[in-house]
């Protein structure tokens, strides 16, 4: 076969690839799928964007506490991001698709960013404090659907962000406080 033939040949099994369609087997049935996949979608969005927040002040943290907040925002952001992977393979798993672009990620998000040029590093934890409490609203609004369709797996998952998620508000709670 020549070079040409070839490209052509290589060209043909590209597009044919591309059109194939996933057809993730999933138990749970299609309205549970697209359901549940929406749902985690929006939370990996969340993730995302409390993710990029939480490094952005990390970055940008400042004062008499540097040192303490500097290094409590990069534990959190660390864990924060250990989510992502495993939410998107549950989509998957589900039988789902997950999101393909940061566009499709703001899409989804409910989470605001926080653009501003200088944030006080009280501001700092109090937004990321709100955040992590919304986050957590949404993983147990997720969880009910979960028990809805009976998927057992991406509930328990869940519930262990949810524990999290509210370590992260305890945190950002307590090294708030003044004495």
């Amino acid at each position: 076969m020549g070079k040409t033939s070839k490209a052509k040949s290589d060209a043909g099994s590209v597009k044919t690839r591309q059109k194939a369609a996933l057809n993730t087997p999933s138990p749970l049935g299609e309205k549970a799928t697209r359901d549940i996949s929406g749902e985690l979608n929006a939370l990996l969005s969340d993730i995302l964007a409390l993710y990029l927040k939480t490094k952005n002040f990390h970055w940008h943290m400042s004062g008499p506490y540097f040192r303490d907040y500097h290094l409590l925002l990069d534990e959190q952001s660390d864990e924060i991001y250990a989510t992502v992977d495993p939410i998107a393979e549950r989509v998957r798993k589900l039988g789902g698709t997950t999101l393909r672009s940061l566009g499709h990620a703001k899409r989804l998000a409910r989470l605001s960013d926080n653009d501003a040029d200088f944030v006080t590093p009280d501001d700092m934890l109090a937004e990321l404090r709100e955040d992590n409490q919304r986050l957590a609203g949404f993983m147990r609004a997720t969880h009910e659907l979960c028990d809805e369709y009976g998927d057992v797996a991406t509930a328990s998952l869940l519930e262990n962000w949810i524990d999290e998620a509210e370590r992260r508000v305890w945190f950002l709670f307590e090294t708030s406080r003044r004495s």
